[in-house]
């Protein structure tokens, strides 16, 4: 009997070791500086679902983040010169009417964000500060 309690205990414990990382983790990233909320899906598929996460300029790219992920590593990576955005469209949701659908393009993989218009404006004029000759990112 006392195995029984020591062992649910200890998954207990486990568990609130694993939500407090999984809390700790999605708090620093959403505090650092250049990032935003922002859920990413394939364009191919408009009935899948969106995955949250969180974006973050870093240096010529934007890392992105699973929201609900213990991993070290950003989900993706997309570099400047290799990311164009393909079209937008304002997404009225219930409860959160300042949505834009963004469709863009990586490396000739297309993919939808969603992020606020704010965070749009942002990354827009990101990729239009790229160096010369890389002004064809924005639609």
């Amino acid at each position: 009997m006392a195995y029984a309690v020591w062992t649910a205990v200890a998954l207990v414990v486990a568990l609130g070791l694993v939500l407090a990382a999984g809390a700790s983790r999605l708090r620093t990233l959403s505090r650092r500086v250049g990032s935003f909320p922002c859920h990413a899906r394939p364009a191919d598929d408009p009935q899948a679902a969106w995955m949250v996460g969180i974006a973050h300029y870093a240096v010529g790219r934007i890392d992105w983040w699973r929201g609900w992920s213990l991993a070290p590593r950003p989900a993706r990576v997309w570099r400047r010169d290799g990311l164009s955005i393909t079209g937008r469209a304002p997404l009225d949701q219930a409860g959160q009417p300042d949505q834009v659908l963004v469709r863009c393009r990586y490396d000739g993989t297309d993919f939808e964000l969603l992020m606020s218009s704010g965070a749009y404006a942002g990354l827009a004029s990101w990729l239009e500060s790229a160096p010369p000759g890389r002004r064809d990112l924005v639609v």
